[in-house]
């Protein structure tokens, strides 16, 4: 197995990185197309704007490379976010894999914005991301926008239902981050390496 971690340029590579080496798996960072095309599973993490990560990943030549892939691909947090067509934070087009705009969370009384804490899954559909998961599970969560809840494998809510999961084709994506959400992040992680 070859884990290629995509370099966006966000904050949280390393704790990705951790993540995996945890249960045991190599992982490589990197911005290399060829490295990229070559792994056996992708991760595209982010925490940032998505204008600055679209940026990164065009300086790098790597936006042909992303839509491209054949191997299972799992977008983290703002991975989750390139995945769409477009996003409003920066009114920027993204990678275009999933239909739809990614949108700011409006600002609820009571709310904090971001959405920073733990969530459970409301899991709309069978998918082997969940497999063994407990349906109870909690993840955790931080962000300010989200991705339509019609496109969601999972949702989750915060003032209102977001996508939490989503998939098209081998590419996967959660909104949450699996490498800060303890023993159930973890199994979502193996869930991802098996296929």
């Amino acid at each position: 197995m070859s884990v290629a971690v995509i370099d966006s340029g966000g904050a949280n590579l390393g704790s990705v990185v951790q993540a995996l080496n945890r249960i045991g798996v190599d992982s490589h960072l990197t911005r290399e197309p060829e490295a990229i095309q070559r792994a056996s599973h992708v991760i595209l993490p982010g925490v940032g704007a998505a204008a600055a990560a679209m940026a990164a990943l065009r300086q790098a030549g790597l936006i042909d490379v992303l839509k491209n892939l054949q191997q299972p691909v799992l977008g983290i947090c703002l991975g989750l976010q390139l995945l769409f067509e477009r996003s409003q934070e920066g009114d920027v087009d993204c990678l275009g894999i999933i239909p739809g705009t990614v949108a700011r969370l409006p600002e609820t009384a009571g709310l904090r914005l971001p959405h920073m804490g733990w969530n459970q899954l409301e899991w709309q559909m069978d998918d082997p991301l969940a497999a063994g998961l407990d349906p109870k599970a909690w993840f955790y969560f931080v962000h300010t926008f989200v991705a339509p809840p019609g496109q969601a494998v999972a949702t989750s809510v915060h003032g209102q239902a977001f996508a939490a999961v989503v998939r098209q084709d081998n590419f996967a994506a959660c909104q949450f981050h699996p490498e800060k959400s303890a023993g159930p992040g973890q199994r979502l992680l193996q869930n991802f390496l098996s296929y």
